[in-house]
């Protein structure tokens, strides 16, 4: 008989385990660990024959004796001669018995976690999506992934090459400040030259995604009184980081051609903007006012922040070159992601900058989280070398030309009442709504249908709910199903409209 675990419970504790991606020895190895673990199983007990298992469940024998040897040689299970396998002692004797709270403990006063916080960044005003937006037929939302478009099995290769015995010795040692080298020399070597970058391993630092770049930058370089212009509309997490420090945020109002250039820039210390991809409208900033931002950054004194995220997917196959390119003095620090475009995910970034900068973000870094994973760095940069890399770029951009022009054109004719924003490339679009239609109120109405947007007030310093923007992204999104969303997103809008008298 077994004990404490008895018929259906061996099927319940499987169903618990049913993890799609593992097989079925797999879910029976990790049915009998969790019940081990949480002391279903106790030391000493036995568990069922293999041929009494595997009758429970339902599945052959020898799956289950697999399972109790691998548990066996990883010191689960203990095998007795003639009488089966036991849960081990000697494992479980390492983990802390469980203690519960003495009764006579007297009650003790709530910490005031209000009072002691610093800072709430939970009250910043940030973009959110929905955690469960896989589950609607129509996502129009940017920065997410679609794993139709992931290299699965160039990925699964370069992870396992990095696995060979003469990497790990490389990758698993605690790396302390440094990055793996590898992964340096193909940024330096094979991703920046494609922005017109030039830059030295001492110039370059990996980051956890291009967030955590911006956030050490501002970490070391703005306090209180630090005069920051920020592009307005622009990214949220930028205004909240240089925020955060007390720094003067100033907003810098934006056109076609991005960032707009006048002599107001010069009261700065630094400023921050998206030349490539201006967020969250996605137009580019021409090579002309690239140059005449860097002359004024010049003959100012002040510090350009480049983020050049998205700056690989350019529709019309000759990206303009980066800002950094055009650089001289190490006026501009550079920011750059490898992960947006592979798999969020991922969370792999880089800062490019003055090597006594670097010297100090890499100490700065120590204190935050060491290094990013080695393991990932190592597996990244097995996917540049062997050319994956490459390759994923030019599918991506193909599919999100694709996706980019039936946005627009499913936009003109069903919903020709919005403007949208002129884009070259990128993953999302910038539309203006009606007068009359208020983009949360859309947000809303438009999810009760599947159709899942981002309203644009976010975007802006000065907070107006009522302002007719949104963003539609185009990137996890299957291209089938784009003018079947439009047209039911267009169906809410003229349903507002019809119902609304205009302002």
């Amino acid at each position: 008989m077994v004990q404490p675990l008895q018929g259906a419970m061996w099927k319940q504790l499987l169903q618990r385990s049913a993890r799609e991606n593992l097989t079925l020895q797999g879910r029976i190895r990790e049915m009998l660990v969790s019940a081990i673990l949480d002391g279903q199983l106790k030391p000493g007990a036995p568990v069922p024959s293999s041929r009494e298992l595997a009758t429970e469940l339902g599945v052959g024998r020898i799956t289950v004796v697999l399972a109790y040897q691998q548990l066996a040689d990883e010191g689960y299970l203990e095998s007795r001669e003639r009488k089966g396998h036991f849960v081990s002692a000697a494992l479980l004797g390492q983990r802390a018995q469980t203690r519960t709270v003495p009764e006579d403990l007297p009650d003790q006063p709530a910490i005031a976690w209000k009072k002691r916080l610093c800072q709430h960044p939970s009250l910043q005003r940030s973009i959110v999506k929905p955690f469960n937006w896989q589950k609607s037929p129509y996502p129009f939302l940017y920065g997410q992934f679609d794993e139709s478009l992931f290299p699965t099995a160039a990925w699964r290769e370069c992870c396992l090459k990095a696995l060979s015995v003469l990497d790990i010795r490389d990758w698993a040692p605690d790396q302390i400040t440094r990055d793996d080298e590898s992964l340096v020399e193909q940024i330096c070597t094979r991703v920046l030259p494609r922005r017109g970058v030039w830059a030295t391993p001492d110039q370059l630092i990996i980051t956890v995604g291009a967030q955590h770049a911006l956030y050490m930058v501002a970490d070391l370089l703005v306090r209180e009184g630090i005069r920051v212009g920020i592009e307005n509309p622009g990214y949220p997490d930028a205004r909240n980081i240089f925020t955060s420090r007390n720094a003067e945020i100033t907003p810098l109002p934006v056109d076609d051609n991005g960032l707009i250039v006048h002599d107001g820039l010069r009261k700065h210390d630094y400023l921050y903007t998206t030349p490539s991809h201006q967020c969250p409208t996605g137009v580019t900033m021409p090579l002309h006012r690239r140059e005449e931002l860097l002359r004024l950054a010049n003959a100012s004194n002040l510090v350009i922040i480049e983020d050049d995220y998205e700056s690989e997917n350019n529709f019309s196959g000759n990206p303009i070159p980066a800002l950094k390119s055009l650089d001289r003095n190490h006026r501009v620090i550079y920011i750059g992601s490898l992960s947006k475009s592979l798999a969020p995910g991922l969370r792999i970034g880089y800062i490019v900058a003055a090597p006594e900068l670097i010297t100090e973000l890499r100490a700065l870094r120590r204190l935050m989280l060491r290094h990013p994973s080695s393991f990932i760095q190592r597996s990244l940069s097995l996917f540049i070398s062997l050319g994956y890399n490459d390759a994923h770029l030019k599918r991506l951009a193909e599919a999100q030309k694709e996706r980019g022009t039936l946005m627009l054109d499913a936009l003109a004719r069903r919903a020709p009442q919005c403007k949208v924003t002129p884009f070259g490339g990128g993953g999302s679009c910038w539309v203006q709504l009606p007068d009359n239609v208020h983009p949360f109120e859309l947000a809303q109405r438009a999810a009760e249908r599947g159709v899942l947007i981002e309203p644009g007030d976010v975007f802006f310093q000065a907070e107006d709910p009522q302002r007719p923007f949104i963003r539609l992204g185009f990137q996890s999104i299957n291209a089938r199903v784009i003018e079947e969303g439009i047209a039911t997103l267009a169906e809410v809008i003229t349903d507002m409209q019809n119902r609304r008298p205009p302002n």
